[in-house]
């Protein structure tokens, strides 16, 4: 991917949003953070994108004006034949209040749900990332999230603690932070990757439609398989390559 073409895919990222889990925008991001000229465009862009959204919702609905337009609707539907020209008005009518609806009553899906934070994590597993403690010392990743206010206090699954620990980040959720625990089991392993077995912990306040209790949910998100489940007031998310039995072995 070259500059121009990073230009155009970031062209339709809204910062803020769930936009950066699409593959080719994350790409682009990742080149902006290596690339002096792109990443000064980038940051005009994403201060428009901020004042356009700020403009929009300083917008105020007329009262009574979806009311009006829906009755109008229904009104011309009944009609026995229709003039050409209040079609068009119809038409164009619907088309600006979906396309205003979308600023003046914003009822988008939660973006804190258990779906989106398990790509999210999972995204940060496949797109290669910097450990920020590269240690086999158990105690040494406790005592590094703790100092950088992630989760430190996690349990882990006995069959996980005979797996070979290789680090640690912390990782950023809803403003929360994430403790990322890294392992390697050498059986799998993502090109380019110290890693090939990776563990997320959150505060579970931070996670909506999360699993109840400690007997793991799987499900495949993108080309890993996953296990989640909460204890405590923790939700705890294990990933690698493979299928529902290959993670079995480590819970």
């Amino acid at each position: 991917m070259n500059l121009a073409q990073a230009k155009q895919i970031l062209l339709l990222y809204r910062p803020g949003t769930i936009d950066a889990d699409d593959p080719e925008i994350a790409e682009a991001l990742a080149l902006a953070k290596t690339e002096p000229e792109l990443a000064s465009w980038l940051v005009e862009h994403c201060a428009r994108q901020s004042a356009l959204r700020e403009k929009f919702q300083q917008i105020r609905v007329p009262a009574g004006l979806k009311e009006q337009i829906t009755s109008e609707q229904a009104a011309r539907e009944r009609m026995k034949y229709w003039r050409p020209r209040m079609v068009l008005a119809a038409v164009a009518s619907v088309v600006l209040l979906g396309w205003l609806a979308t600023f003046w009553f914003p009822h988008r899906p939660s973006d804190d749900t258990l779906a989106i934070y398990q790509k999210r994590m999972v995204g940060v597993a496949l797109r290669g990332y910097a450990m920020d403690l590269a240690t086999n010392n158990p105690e040494a990743v406790r005592a590094h999230l703790a100092k950088h206010h992630a989760p430190a206090d996690f349990i882990l699954p006995m069959a996980l603690k005979g797996v070979t620990l290789t680090g640690c980040a912390v990782e950023s959720w809803q403003g929360e932070k994430v403790s990322m625990i890294c392992f390697r089991t050498g059986k799998m392993r993502v090109p380019g990757g110290l890693s090939d077995l990776w563990l997320f912990v959150v505060d579970q306040a931070s996670v909506k439609e999360v699993p109840v209790g400690d007997s793991p949910q799987f499900a495949k998100v993108n080309r890993l398989i996953t296990a989640t489940w909460t204890q405590g007031d923790k939700v705890y998310l294990l990933g690698t390559a493979g299928d529902e039995k290959t993670i079995r072995q480590y819970l």
